[in-house]
């Protein structure tokens, strides 16, 4: 829908000579309409950026330090000693972790820089998912010890997955065994080539002192303990050898994605600085370059030119594609284009709860201007909400303002229904964006509510954990009379049954965690179902024949096809039928877990002129699906986690040991440093209390991370142990 289009079609009656009066309309009928904001920055000066890396890289150190650089904050906090300011909530004061993404506002070279800082914990990983998803561009922090460790591929992959432009700051380089350039061959073998420094380190370990601008051809050192002093000089005599070696790569690198840039390699021409630095930009936004940053947070070195670098290389909302989505009545895709007099679009990405205001959802505005008081329509719940208030949000400190503007990121007040992952727009312009992809939990565990009281507590304070983060799922089983939780690990339900206890307080116990198996099928078969009652008056018929068979992609779920021809189950049976088939693959035939990777086709069936129902081929479809799984040869699936150990070379033998007990697979053997590193794929139930293990193995000289990979079929004698264990609880 043009601009012209959708502005005729809300009718305004306010003009003056004539001419709309722009800067004096408000809202019409609660819709509203071009209104004239008192945007601050322009377009092209907002930077909406996340800080990503695996745990312990330095995200939560590195935003500290922009935060007070910046003027944000005037007495820098820590993560050891729990005074971070991004690390608000009390579970990670104490843990020394980020659990949750906390967003805040920073002010640099008159650039506004949105910030959202991330968990680097595996565990947390759909914190990074729903940040990503509505972020422009990202920091991935490398610790220039550890180099690219697992979760740093993850959220690599995350990135390029929503194909996010993103700058490298390779962290704390004042360590003894860090090395830039090792971490730098790391990331070409492990992410991508295109990668090149743009700073090299002046200085190694604890002779650290400052950074080699490539791009400028100066040398940036540090006069003091706060880094707030730059001594910018030319590059000496003796570094100049480096200098123009490291130069010469970067251009090298450059001239693979920028054709002026090699035009200028080609024929053996000066490339300006000037010229380096526009290619780096445009390489940058187009995702096909990324540029190398150093320094060391906790020592306040390179903080500065990384905010330089996140000014002059990351994209504003103008340098990014349009956000399109789809129009909910003709189904076609639309485009919002990114300023403030197209129809208002936005996407809540994350929800949470404070105990003075209530809900907050936070939320990116992709085109329009979102006023404090209106009315805004959710599109892909289908229902109207008040915004009672806008704050932005600095951690968990709320400043209020009247309006969020284009590539503002901020949270409303007063919303009702709205979930993570649903649209906001104008109800005269309506557009569904596409949602956020949230992981399957892979571990559960029972819970139950101390006394009578804390039974009403649970259930509302489950829904609002549950609210908040949309990988921790809340089940109800009727057979055991159990609620069930389920996350992403062991340390997700532990920080969810603390912050029952400590923010809700709910007095609950709980059970020891469980793996979240799953069953499928192992061939193809057909299968009848046919739901028949006779009770005097009306019936009940209901006939479906559907063949399964296991599917070809792994992790698609169900998968149902309709192929009935000829009317042999009238069209608004379908829907039924396909409910009963998806209801009835909640609870296999072996232990009652989830089915999954299973193609269902409906092919054939019958109908009553009378007696058939909704309810008679939703019972038929689940009978047939029932009965297909016992003839297919279902198996047991268990979660596959890819763990990393770093360990002293003297206890490789033991630790590999352990892990062929724990029915691993060694997948590959490396060194990081002094420190050796075992790769290996192990089943889920097979690592609870390994850290505790690993420790005595080790004498607490080794450490593991582990995240989730894929499923595998259980082996036959385990499984029996599984099926035995279902059938005594049930």
């Amino acid at each position: 829908m043009t601009h012209t289009k959708w502005l005729r079609q809300t009718k305004p009656s306010l003009t003056l000579d004539g001419k709309l009066m722009l800067a004096e309309l408000e809202l019409i009928i609660g819709k509203t309409v071009f209104t004239k904001s008192s945007r601050k920055y322009k377009l092209e000066d907002i930077r909406n950026i996340g800080v990503i890396a695996h745990i312990d890289a330095g995200k939560t150190t590195t935003t500290e330090r922009m935060l007070y650089f910046s003027g944000r904050i005037y007495k820098i906090g820590t993560v050891d000693e729990g005074t971070a300011t991004m690390d608000w909530m009390p579970e990670e004061q104490e843990r020394g972790i980020t659990i949750t993404a906390a967003a805040t506002t920073v002010n640099w070279n008159n650039k506004k820089i949105n910030v959202i800082d991330t968990p680097g914990h595996v565990d947390f990983t759909v914190e990074v998912e729903r940040s990503l998803k509505v972020l422009d561009g990202c920091v991935v922090v490398f610790c220039g010890v550890g180099g690219v460790e697992p979760q740093t591929e993850t959220v690599w992959r995350q990135a390029d997955r929503y194909e996010v432009p993103r700058l490298i700051f390779i962290n704390k380089l004042d360590r003894v065994g860090s090395d830039f350039f090792a971490v730098i061959d790391q990331a070409h073998h492990r992410l991508t080539k295109h990668i090149a420094a743009i700073q090299i380190p002046f200085g190694k370990e604890e002779n650290f002192k400052g950074n080699i601008d490539l791009v400028s051809g100066q040398l940036i050192t540090y006069t003091d303990e706060l880094g707030s002093n730059l001594d910018i000089s030319p590059i000496p005599e003796d570094l100049q050898a480096e200098y123009v070696h490291h130069r010469n790569i970067l251009i090298e690198k450059l001239a693979e994605v920028d054709d002026h840039i090699m035009a200028k390699f080609a024929h053996s021409e000066p490339v300006s600085n000037e010229e380096i630095k526009t290619a780096i930009r445009s390489s940058v936004i187009k995702s096909k370059f990324i540029p190398a940053l150093c320094g060391s947070s906790l020592r306040n070195k390179g903080i500065q030119l990384l905010l330089d670098a996140v000014c002059d290389y990351l994209p504003s909302p103008l340098d990014i594609p349009a956000i399109k989505g789809l129009e909910p009545k003709s189904g076609e895709y639309e485009e919002r284009l990114a300023n403030d007099r197209s129809p208002m679009c936005g996407l809540c990405f994350k929800i949470a709860t404070d105990p003075y205001v209530g809900r907050l959802n936070y939320v990116r505005i992709y085109s329009g201007i979102l006023k404090s008081g209106t009315y805004i329509y959710n599109a892909t719940q289908r229902c109207r909400e008040r915004v009672s208030k806008i704050v932005q949000m600095h951690a968990n400190k709320q400043e209020i303002v009247e309006e969020l503007v284009t590539g503002d990121i901020g949270a409303i007040v007063g919303l009702k229904e709205t979930r993570s992952g649903d649209t906001l727009c104008d109800e005269s312009a309506p557009i569904i964006l596409e949602s956020i992809h949230f992981p399957e939990p892979v571990i559960s565990m029972a819970i139950e509510p101390k006394s009578k009281v804390d039974q009403d507590r649970l259930g509302m304070s489950l829904k609002k954990l549950e609210e908040e983060d949309p990988s921790l799922r809340v089940t109800y089983n009727s057979e055991t009379g159990e609620t069930i939780i389920s996350g992403m690990g062991q340390l997700h339900l532990e920080i969810a049954i603390n912050r029952l206890l400590r923010e809700f307080n709910v007095g609950a116990e709980v059970g020891r965690p469980q793996v979240a198996y799953k069953e499928t099928i192992t061939k193809k078969v057909s299968s009848v179902g046919k739901f028949i009652q006779q009770t005097g008056g009306r019936g009940q018929y209901g006939h479906v024949v559907i063949e399964m068979s296991p599917a070809e992609n792994k992790g698609t779920g169900i998968t149902f096809i309709d192929k009935i021809r000829s009317g042999a189950i009238p069209k608004e049976f379908i829907s039924s039928v396909k409910n009963g088939i998806f209801r009835s693959s909640k609870s296999g035939c072996l232990s009652g877990f989830p089915v999954t990777d299973v193609d269902v086709k409906l092919v054939d069936g019958s109908y009553h002129e009378v007696d058939s129902s909704e309810i008679a081929f939703q019972m038929a479809a689940a009978i047939a699906f029932t009965e297909g799984m016992k003839k297919a040869a279902p198996v047991l699936l268990e979660p596959i986690m890819d763990v990393e150990v770093m360990t002293p070379f003297e206890y490789m033998g033991q630790v590999i040991s352990d892990l062929n007990s724990r029915r691993g697979k060694v997948i590959s053997l490396g060194q990081r440093g002094n420190v050796r590193t075992i790769r290996a794929d192990v089943p889920l139930a097979e690592l609870f209390e390994y850290a505790n293990s690993l420790r005595s193995l080790t004498q607490g000289r080794a450490s593991y991370t582990m995240e989730p990979s894929y499923y595998q079929e259980v082996p036959s004698n385990i499984r029996e142990k599984i099926v035995s264990v279902s059938v005594a609880r049930f």
